[in-house]
């Protein structure tokens, strides 16, 4: 009987999927992270498609005047008006609207109680205190937090690796320069250089990257620096030096390959890390600009409505999920690349 081997990518794949939890964790996270990437189609103000007199519209695609829909006035359509529903439900006429349907920023100007409003049928997680859809709020959020973490820990990692690459390889007077160098900026204030800056530009989304990015990637550097010095003593690397490859060679072909394994295990962790800075920073005031979606802006309306559970609540709640759903994910990561399991049983 033929014996099949594995690689030791597809083995760690097979110890990933047997955690549970952390396979579990991943799909979840896929699901609500996909979800988020499409909420236009589950949360908004506008229909995802309409007919009415006979002609088909496409509201989520293009803004059409009220008077496309009888309508008074040259002004883009309100879908949430009375008289707008009224007309698209006539008969002949009719229109398919999103599950929630409130953008992240509109104003619920037919709502039954004042703002901030408890969660009723017409919002299903209340309002804001500026009568805002906290669920499209929140799912809106959702995606700015991820796309961020992603963006920053991309850029984290790949500016790490660089930097802990060159310092365990060359090292000598290289890393000894380069160690100084990292020293004298960690010492740098990060928070006061934050609050500087937003006060000297205009928030936004980008400048809060790059600010972060300056500072993310020095605890990755030495975990790789640590890897590089390791693997450059053994003798796959005295081997490839004796063949004449370069040392940018050895380093991409061999090296790196095998000084990853802290890399992708930290990455989850990373990108905690990254949401709870955007979170906590947005919560200050000193995240990204006024009227974007953003959890920790609706921390801060919790605060600040103390009476107004369902904000923090609701908020809270997904923060929590998401952050335990990538601690899950990491440990489930770092069991299945563990090298005392590289021979056990996939």
């Amino acid at each position: 009987m033929a014996i099949v081997s594995l690689s030791p990518t597809r083995r760690a794949w097979n110890r990933f999927r047997a955690h549970r939890l952390g396979f579990v964790s991943l799909v979840l996270f896929l699901i609500l992270f996909i979800a988020s990437l499409g909420s236009e189609l589950i949360s908004n103000d506008k229909p995802l498609i309409a007919k009415y007199n006979g002609q088909i519209y496409w509201p989520i695609i293009k803004n059409f005047p009220e008077t496309h829909f009888g309508g008074d006035f040259e002004t883009p359509t309100d879908y949430l008006d009375p008289f707008i529903r009224a007309q698209l439900a006539k008969e002949g006429n009719w229109a398919v609207y999103p599950i929630n349907p409130y953008y992240h920023s509109t104003l619920n100007y037919f709502a039954k109680a004042p703002n901030p409003s408890p969660p009723r049928s017409d919002n299903w997680l209340g309002t804001d205190d500026r009568g805002r859809d906290v669920l499209a709020r929140i799912l809106y959020g959702f995606r700015v937090s991820v796309l961020f973490a992603l963006a920053l820990t991309i850029t984290g990692t790949l500016v790490g690796v660089a930097t802990g690459a060159i310092q365990g390889f060359f090292v000598g007077k290289t890393d000894l320069a380069m160690q100084r160098f990292i020293e004298i900026w960690s010492a740098m204030p990060e928070l006061y250089l934050l609050i500087i800056f937003s006060a000297v530009f205009d928030p936004s989304v980008t400048l809060l990257l790059v600010l972060l990015s300056l500072f993310g990637w020095m605890s990755l550097s030495d975990y790789v620096r640590a890897e590089f010095l390791r693997n450059r003593q053994l003798d796959y690397v005295r081997a490839a030096r004796a063949l004449g490859l370069s040392n940018w060679a050895i380093i991409w072909r061999h090296v790196l390959p095998n000084s990853l394994t802290p890399l992708v295990t930290f990455l989850p962790f990373r990108m905690s890390a990254a949401i709870l800075a955007l979170t906590s920073l947005d919560f200050l005031g000193l995240g990204v600009p006024p009227g974007t979606p953003s959890l920790g802006e609706l921390l801060a309306q919790g605060k600040n409505n103390i009476d107004a559970w369902w904000i923090s609540l609701s908020t809270f709640a997904v923060l929590v999920l998401t952050l335990l759903l990538l601690t899950f994910m990491g440990d489930a990561l770092r069991d299945a690349l563990d090298p005392r399991k590289v021979n056990a049983q996939p």
